[in-house]
This record gives C-alpha cells, structure tokens and sequence, in this order.
C-alpha cells in the first residue's frame, strides 16, 4: 500500500507545528520572512535560507490546516466546503496503466455532494480518521454526478467491507522537490544547477546585456531551415521567438487572447530545427503541459510527456512515458523474466538448504535484470524524445535520472512560485524562456506568511522588477474590440491591438445589451452577501438568482449552448450556491438544460475563454469592504475571459470604494453601459 508520505511527517511534526505557532520563536521566524524580499540577491546562501523557510512554511501551514479541519470541523462543514465525501462504498473497475481503478459511491448510488475533487487532484483513502490510521493515496481519475473513479498504487484488501472517506491532502512531495531544486541552485559541486545562476539572482550590474547573451551549448544537430518565416506568426510573436532563439534569458509577456501558449509551440519547434534538444518544455499546471503537448504533436514533434497518464487529458495519453513503455519491444521480454521469477518465488517453499539458497539467488538475479530492462526502455524512449514535457514539479521525478536539459521553456511562468520554476532550470539549464503575464494571476500560496513573505512572487515578476524586459505579445485574438478596450488601458498601457473585428463577435441573443455595438453591461444588483458559517467565504443570493435568470434567457433565445457560457465568482462560497440554483433548476446532466455550463472562481478561468462570460462580484456591505476583489489581476483575468459578450453584476457603491473598479465603472457609466433596465425590468 502506499502510504501518504506526510502523514509521517505530520506525525513526528505535528507537536512542534503546534507549539512553533504559539511560541516566540514562531513570532521571530515570522519576523525573518515577513522581511521585505529583496529584488536582487547580492549572497546566495540569503536567497537559499529566505526561499528554504518560505516553502517550509507553507508546507507546515498547509499541513496544519488539514489537520485542523479533519480534528475540529464537523462532518457537516467538511462536506459544505467540499473538501471530504463520507460514508462511501468502493469497488474496483478494471485497470489504468497497469494501476488499479476504484470507483466511489453512496450507498444508494443516490447523487455526490457538491465537492471539490477534479480530474488529477490528490486525494487520501481512510476509514474514520485520516490523522490516525493508514490512508491510501489516489489520484481523482474522473468524475460523475453519482460516482468517483480513482487511480490508486495498490488497492486495499478490504476494499469492498465497510465505508469510505474521501479527503484533500497536503502537498509533501513538491515542498521536497523544490528544497532539492534550491539546494542544487546553490550548490558550488553540483554540474546541474545552471549557469544563469547569476542573472537569475538579479545580482549583476547590467542584467539586459547579460540576458542577450548567446547561450553555451555544445554539440547542436542543425536539421535545417527553422522555417520561422512559414510559421503563422503575428510581427510581436516573431520577434518574441526570433529573440528568444538568439539569447540565453528571455521574457515573453503574453496577455490575454495574444497566443502565448501557440507562440511557445512555434518557439519549441523552431528550438528542435535547430537540433538543441533534449528540450525541456514545462509549465505549474498539468492543463498548461497538455495544451504545450498537444500543439507539440499537431506541429509533428516528438514530445513524450512525463507524469502519472491519470492526470493527462485522455486523447493525450498515448504520448505518455507509460503509453510509450507498454508498446515498446522489450515487454515481451520482460514478460517472460516476471512469468520465470513468479515460477521460482511459488517454489521457494517446497525447496530446502542449498536448492532453496539457488532460487533466492536466481529471484534476485531476475529482479535485477528487469529493473535494468525498464531502465534500459526508459532511456531509450527519453533518448528518441525531442521535447519532454512535465509539469514544474514533475521535472523533479526520479525517472529523469542525471538528465540535463540545456533549453528550458516555461509556460505559465508567472503562476510558478520561485522555488517551484527552479526545479526544471536545475537540470543543467543554459538557456531560458520564461512565457506569462505577470498583471495575471500570481503563483497561488496557502500559507499568508509565505505569501506576505514573498513566496507568492514568481521569478518572472523579480526579474522584470530587476529591469530585464519582456518581450509584448499585442495583438489579441479573443475579445470583441470593446471588452479588449478597459483591459488593455489598465493593465497594458494601450499598447493591445485587436486581431479581430467587432463583426466577428456579434453579442448574443437573449440579453438586453444596453449598446448593442458594445457588449459589455454592468448589471447593478442591490443585495447583500453572506458570510457562510462552513466554510468562511461569501455568497450573495440575490445576484446568483439574477445570474441563473441572465443564463436562461441568453440560453432561450436559441443562439448560444450551455458550454459556450461562463459563470465566473470570486468566492467559493458563491460557486457552491450558484451550482445548488443550476442544480435544481434543470441540472448539469447529459442532455439537460446546462449540460457544459462552467460555474468557477476566477483563478479556475485563468487561460480559459467562453463566447459569454457572467461575472458575480458577490460583495454587498455598508462597510464598503472588497476583501481580494481588490487584487487588480483577478479583476483582469475576469474581464478578459469573454469573447463575444461580457455582463457584471456587483453592488454599486461597494465596488466603487476600489480604485481599479472605481474605474472600470466609470468607464462603463461614460459608455451607457450600465444596465438598469434588467434589474427594474
């Protein structure tokens, strides 16, 4: 079985977690690393004991948030809050990737609770109480209304007696990865580590000039023309890959609807033509390394991606390191060894004195050889790849071995804490394209130490705050010409362009657009929000009946389906209640209503986009307080997601007490676009 690595941990922790809060020497620590971060790093060993408290903490705080719900919350607000599922039956179905699947329902088959466990989330398997028995880590396969499938190591014996609980858990294994990575970083002995050590630090008198530098790397296979010139590339994205092809650190800032990701692709093909392999394309998201992957494999790349298949997107899997082993030649062999080996083992009892000592010694002969035949299939998989993609994280995996990767090219980089990009960049890394858009959403921490102490920054923020420039991807594909317009004024000094025209996005049916020639509308809602007492955060009733009232009738008028809308909150709290309203009112189900109706926080939109997008701003209160509707990129992210038509609702004069959204009011008010007649209608 295996058992959750931080359970251990925690065991052996959870005193000194406990005492650590209460004490002073908590309070002094705190003091260390709520110490303003420095930009430039004059001394490593400052950088490595600033970076090597932060993930510490976060990972003592993450795992005493878990403890603490699974000792203090009820069964009730673990379920409200969608972070456990109890009194579940298990049973198994079949296998994934030569791992066993178990599917987890009610009793009655009867429908799941809302909750909050998606495709390639971590959960852990208990009986009762997860902080006192053995659990067994999974891996959420899928979902459906009635059932959970998860992929497991091994499966319980028991499996079928009894109830089960489900669980969120803490994250052990990326805190060691990036300890690793730090200590690699560091390291004066280590060949890993990277030569762009300096200029990452921020440490030297004229960064630009030390980031345009040609990298070192030996031993390029030119396989002829890059081709950049039949790449269908925008003048902004060409310059970007034609830059990034020549320097060793590059930034390429990709906001909204610009083709960051399609630029990466084109980047990373253009990296194989010039036969600089192995390449190292990454990203902090498993949905960020498929849509790298898949653009891979349509471009005609060999990109083999790294990771457990369960959390790859289906029509992906087959370019897994595991899909690719299943196939390869040498499992026959390996086949007839495990037969032979399975044989001795079964006999071993029956043997006595030196016979018995023969077959220990012939076990563990063939136990060797088939650990040096899957090393051998591994090797020469990762040997044929051109491009191996992985999450961030994942690049840590021992799989990898010693391999170096001297080009690195990072997606999502501004959603990668610092520690978390420094896992792929220390595997030998020489040249370096980090791709993002830092006036998006930050890297996200659990910890509010660890975040008010920096750890929330990622390096492609430092280094753009260290003077290094980033390389602007203008023009944007996505929007109608009036959503583009408050964004790119805001956020992007003017300087977006639209690449496509406003008769490409005509507004949809079945609202009442205040302008028909500019669909956006703020819908003013005078309600108040709540504070839900399971799970702390806020909904708002009356706006989330208004919303379900906007989807109905965008839907009625026949001109858009369920999956071409977005509902888009800020609060969890919201997202839950919004999805009880949709519930009852027709259900998510194959073939009703709002079959493919997305209901989301908006840092689970970031990257994403819809024809239409319904933005709940939840905030109502004589206090005029916003809480974080105040960080100014989740305001961008929610403006951006939409591309034929975008409608707001939000308190008035809360939302007016914001600078940022002060603004954004304003300018709606000045267009006309406010929409009293949908709440006096």
């Amino acid at each position: 079985m295996m058992v959750y690595g931080m359970l251990d941990y925690t065991m052996e922790e959870r005193g000194k977690v406990r005492r650590m809060n209460n004490s002073a020497s908590q309070k002094n620590s705190d003091k260390d690393l709520l110490e303003e971060m420095p930009l430039t790093w004059r001394r490593g060993q400052d950088h490595f004991t600033r970076f090597t408290k932060l993930i510490r903490r976060e990972l003592d705080d993450e795992t005493a948030m878990v403890e603490e719900r699974w000792k203090k919350w009820s069964k009730q607000r673990l379920v409200a809050a969608g972070l456990a599922m109890f009194d579940l039956t298990g049973r198994t179905q079949g296998r994934f990737f030569g791992d066993p699947i178990l599917v987890f329902e009610n009793k009655s088959r009867s429908r799941l609770p809302v909750h909050r466990f998606g495709h390639g989330d971590i959960v852990l398997l208990s009986r009762a109480r997860p902080w006192g028995e053995k659990v067994i880590e999974g891996i959420v396969l899928d979902r459906g209304p009635t059932r959970i499938r998860i992929v497991v190591s091994d499966k319980p014996g028991d499996l079928k007696k009894g109830t089960w609980r489900l669980d969120r858990g803490a994250n052990r294994v990326a805190h060691d990865r990036m300890h690793e990575a730090l200590t690699v970083f560091h390291s004066s002995e280590s060949d890993s580590g990277t030569v762009l050590r300096d200029v990452l630090l921020g440490s030297l008198h004229d960064m630009t000039s030390s980031a345009q530098r040609p990298p070192e790397i030996r031993g390029q296979k030119r396989h002829g023309p890059l081709g950049i010139e039949k790449m269908q590339l925008n003048p902004s994205q060409k310059s970007a890959v034609e830059s990034a092809l020549q320097q060793r650190l590059t930034l390429i800032q990709g906001p909204p609807g610009t083709g960051k990701t399609h630029t990466a692709i084109h980047l990373l093909t253009a990296f194989v033509r010039m036969g600089r392999g192995p390449i190292l394309a990454t990203a902090e998201s498993n949905v960020a390394v498929d849509n790298l992957l898949e653009g891979l494999l349509d471009m005609g790349v060999n990109a083999v991606r790294i990771g457990r298949p369960v959390k790859v997107r289906e029509h992906l899997r087959e370019a897994t390191l595991d899909a690719q082993l299943e196939h390869h030649p040498m499992q026959e062999e390996l086949r007839f060894i495990r037969e032979q080996n399975d044989d001795l083992r079964r006999s071993l009892s029956s043997l006595k004195g030196k016979e018995k000592g023969m077959a220990h010694r012939d076990v563990n002969r063939n136990f060797k050889e088939i650990r040096q035949i899957e090393s051998n299939m591994i090797s020469a998989v990762l040997d044929g790849a051109e491009v191996i993609c992985a999450t961030t994280i994942g690049v840590g995996h021992t799989l990898l071995g010693e391999r170096k990767f001297p080009v690195v090219l990072m997606d999502e980089a501004t959603q990668a804490s610092e520690p978390s990009a420094l896992v792929p960049i220390t595997r030998g890394c020489r040249q370096l394209v980090l791709v993002g858009d830092h006036k998006q959403l930050p890297p996200t921490v659990i910890s509010k130490v660890a975040e008010e102490g920096g750890l929330s920054r990622s390096l492609f923020e430092r280094l753009i705050e260290c003077g290094l420039e980033a390389h602007m991807l203008t023009t944007q594909y996505r929007m109608h010409p009036t959503i583009r317009e408050y964004p790119s004024a805001r956020f992007y000094d003017g300087r977006l362009e639209d690449g496509c025209d406003s008769s490409e996005r005509p507004p949809a049916a079945g609202f009442l657009w205040p302008d028909w020639d500019h669909p956006v509308a703020f819908v003013p809602v005078e309600g108040s929000e709540i504070v839900d007492e399971e799970s702390a955060s806020k909904s708002n009733l009356d706006e989330a009946a208004m919303v379900l009232s906007i989807v109905n009738n965008l839907l009625a008028a026949g001109d858009l389906s369920a999956q071409d809308i977005g509902v888009i909150t800020p609060y969890n709290g919201q997202v839950r209640l919004l999805i009880d309203l949709f519930e009852q009112a027709g259900g998510f189900e194959e073939g009703s209503i709002f079959e493919g109706l997305e209901i989301k926080s908006v840092d689970g939109y970031q990257g994403r986009e819809k024809e239409i997008v319904v933005f709940s701003a939840v905030r109502a209160n004589d206090r005029g307080e916003i809480g974080f509707l105040k960080d100014r990129r989740r305001l961008n992210v929610a403006l951006t997601r939409a591309k034929r038509g975008m409608i707001v609702l939000g308190h008035t004069k809360t939302l007016r007490q914001d600078g940022t959204w002060r603004a954004w009011l304003d300018w709606a008010e000045e267009r006309n676009l406010f929409a009293w007649h949908i709440t006096h209608g």
